[in-house]
């Protein structure tokens, strides 16, 4: 039953976030950009260097998390779910700052942001109401 709540609520949430872009796309009179499917879609060598190792670092930080709690202090393990969603963030904030001063297109930045904000009231939203069962 879980994997079935997750997977209409990704349903969910993708569809209401292609919505959202679309009409800001309309609203703001953003074009829209040709981007590979499952590609990086760096801005720029810059960009490429700092997303490396900002995954990096974020790799060996929860797996190191992790392992800590688990070993230390089982109860706080949602700690790593916390982690988790701050390197998201960190992802996204970087990709929309290269949007917004390395691109021909620095509207697009609007819609990286928006997107993140949505994503993380999705996530708030399934925890706070404690949708994907109890934990």
């Amino acid at each position: 039953m879980f994997w079935v709540k997750f997977g209409l609520i990704a349903i969910i949430v993708f569809v209401l976030i292609s919505i959202v872009k679309l009409l800001l796309r309309k609203l703001l009179k953003i074009e829209k950009v040709k981007k590979e499917l499952f590609s990086y879609n760096h801005i720029n060598d810059l960009h490429r260097k700092i997303e490396k190792g900002l995954r990096i670092f974020s790799a060996i930080a929860l797996i190191l998390l992790s392992c800590v709690l688990l070993y230390y202090f089982e109860d706080l393990i949602y700690l790593v779910l916390i982690a988790v969603i701050v390197f998201m963030v960190l992802d996204y904030l970087v990709r929309a700052f290269f949007e917004w001063k390395y691109t021909q297109y620095p509207k697009q930045s609007i819609l990286t942001l928006t997107e993140m904000f949505l994503i993380l009231i999705a996530i708030i939203i399934v925890i706070e109401f404690k949708l994907l069962g109890s934990y």
